[in-house]
């Protein structure tokens, strides 16, 4: 089977299985379906060969196991699956989620842009019309207030005329486009920040929101509903992992039923705890950039008073820049209320996931189970092993990093997100967080972190075999691949966004390195004055030259000779290549020279002599 045939096979099989679903009330995007069909190829208990063609009847189990799974809308493994899909299709970072609004945007101003740079306006009437267009495209490019608001259009057309006055309008649309589209820009970003300043002197600012005022109060809120929402997060992973350590020790037949299912709620909080610390870093990091630029607009905003105070006018190279600077910073605000919008989004959006636990372990089973155990979070758990450390004298082979001894350790990408390699290898799936500290192992290229001393030498001892039971645990949760960070093993079952990101390497930790250190001779470049004089009479010199100079005059001369003189050309044809061709071709052959020598082994005379015979034929005999 070619690869277009089999990507048609693909195609049909994840078409039936969204069509089947929908036909039994349950709408699914093909994103969710291509993934689910693939965790259903790898799971060992389905019995699929992924290296042999599939049959008809292969086909029929796939798409019959894919609805089962997808129409299991109790099952938290589902819901984690689908949390993933959801998160990889709509997560952006906050640089191409600003740069995609400035798309947008450019993109939805190109008409009014267009009927602007292209217009051919020479009657009055229509010179007002495209001033008004003008005026239209700098409030909307702006979005400070309606374009429809009339005291806004007042507003906006007295800045805008203060700078680009309509006397000058016919110069403007004189220019080439790139030139218009480029004025037009800077005119916004003039105007902008002329009415910033108005709304902060009291003279204007009709329809401009107070965005900084909006940030300091929406930050806050949107930090603290996320704090909440992880915390809680947390908590159920606290009191799963402890249910999960109890069964282990216990041999109660009625819980052990209930191992598989605790294994699938966890998964779910972490995985919704882990979507949560990326929204969370990424509201303090508009936070710090919130800060940083209310600063920058106060200081700008003061150095701008100072240059104006009370002037009827001031130079337009020393306000036109700030003007620019003021409008700049304000499009920073509204980016950064889009980005906080659209991260409350995605984290309200996300709770639609995690309702299976209510209906799983209420709160009244939670209590009944938890009756007697110790509910351990995860900093406890840290600080229990934090002094316990390997000693890397105990190995031979193996290569530890500590955080002590190793530069860039906070860059070293651990392996399975950060939790212990051999818990999860040995408890059938259990995630415990691991302890850096206790030191980390290099494998093949990799790094494994562990929960303890003890965790840490057992891995070692047979890593490989570790590494192999992980694997095969992942293939029957496939919501461990995205939670784990197992993408490099499972390639098909890649996230989106890993994708985008492939080509991206991140910083490797620096364990050894030879360095070297050299001092320049010259470290600024030599500035050599080649008219510089040392000796003052030398100057003086110089100087009477240039005096004496100043009464010379200069005079020229012409002779008869040069007179009316001019230059000549000539022009000449150059030869040609001439050939000659005869009516017939002929060759010579000249005889091959053969000559013999006899002799030469000598014989029973003591004197050797030789005999040269030439027996070439003569030149007319050929």
């Amino acid at each position: 089977m070619t690869h277009s045939q089999a990507e048609s096979v693909i195609k049909n099989i994840i078409r039936e299985i969204g069509q089947e679903c929908a036909m039994k009330g349950q709408t699914v995007s093909e994103t969710l379906v291509a993934f689910m069909v693939k965790a259903v190829v790898l799971d060992p208990r389905n019995g699929f060969n992924v290296d042999r063609t599939l049959t008809k009847a292969d086909v029929q189990k796939l798409i019959k196991l894919s609805i089962e799974r997808l129409l299991d809308t109790s099952n938290p493994s589902l819901d984690t699956i689908k949390m993933q899909v959801y998160f990889d299709m709509n997560y952006i970072s906050r640089v191409e989620l600003i740069k995609e609004q400035h798309r947008v945007l450019d993109s939805r101003l190109a008409p009014v842009g267009r009927e602007i740079t292209d217009s051919r306006a020479r009657t009055r009437e229509e010179l007002e019309s495209v001033y008004r267009k003008i005026v239209s495209y700098v409030l909307l490019r702006s979005g400070l207030g309606s374009p429809t608001d009339i005291k806004v259009i007042r507003e906006a057309t007295a800045a805008l005329q203060s700078v680009f006055p309509q006397t000058e309008l016919a110069a403007f649309l004189s220019l080439s486009k790139k030139e218009k589209e480029r004025q037009l820009k800077e005119l916004t970003m003039i105007v902008t920040g002329i009415r910033l300043f108005n709304k902060e002197c009291g003279k204007g600012g009709e329809g401009i929101d107070e965005l900084p005022a909006i940030l300091n109060e929406a930050i806050p809120a949107a930090n603290h509903h996320i704090e909440i929402e992880l915390q809680a997060s947390k908590d159920l992973a606290y009191q799963y992992t402890a249910l999960i350590e109890m069964m282990h020790l216990s041999q109660n037949a009625e819980l052990e039923l209930k191992t598989t299912m605790l294994k699938e709620v966890l998964y779910n909080v972490r995985q919704h705890e882990a979507f949560l610390c990326i929204i969370l870093s990424d509201v303090i990091t508009c936070a710090q950039e919130v800060d940083m630029m209310q600063k920058q607009f106060a200081a700008q905003m003061e150095h701008l008073k100072s240059i104006v105070q009370a002037k009827t006018a001031v130079p337009t190279s020393l306000v036109y820049p700030i003007f620019i600077a003021l409008s700049n910073l304000w499009t920073s605000f509204q980016d950064e209320i889009l980005v906080l919008s659209f991260l409350n989004n995605l984290t309200i959006n996300l709770q639609q996931f995690l309702g299976a636990h209510s209906v799983i372990f209420p709160e009244d089973v939670m209590e009944s189970l938890l009756e007697d155990i110790i509910v351990k979070t995860d900093e406890e758990r840290l600080k229990e092993s934090a002094d316990s450390k390997v000693n890397p004298a105990d190995f031979t082979v193996e290569e530890w990093l500590f955080p002590e001894t190793t530069i860039n350790f906070s860059q070293v990408q651990i392996q399975y997100h950060g939790f212990c390699a051999y818990t999860f290898a040995v408890k059938d799936g259990l995630l415990i967080p691991a302890n850096v500290a206790v030191g980390i192992l290099k494998f093949r290229e990799k790094y494994y972190a562990f929960s303890s001393k003890e965790a840490a030498y057992n891995f070692a001892k047979n890593p490989e075999k570790c590494v192999k039971m992980i694997a095969e645990k992942a293939k029957e949760s496939a919501e461990l691949i995205q939670l784990l960070e197992l993408h490099q093993q499972f390639e098909s079952l890649a996230p989106y966004s890993q994708i985008r990101a492939k080509d991206k390497q991140s910083m490797k930790p620096i364990t050894k390195c030879d360095t070297s250190t050299q001092t320049d001779v010259h470290i600024l470049p030599p500035n050599i004055v080649k008219n510089y004089e040392w000796n003052e009479w030398e100057l003086r010199r110089k100087a009477i030259k240039l005096a004496n100079l100043r009464q010379k005059l200069t005079h020229s001369v012409q002779t008869n000779l040069s007179h009316m003189r001019r230059d000549n050309c000539s022009q000449v044809y150059p030869p040609k290549d001439n050939g000659t061709q005869t009516k017939r071709e002929s060759n010579t052959n000249v005889p091959k020279p053969q000559i013999f020598l006899a002799g030469l082994r000598g014989g029973t005379p003591p004197i050797t002599r030789m005999v040269k015979i030439n027996l070439t034929r003569a030149v007319d005999e050929t």
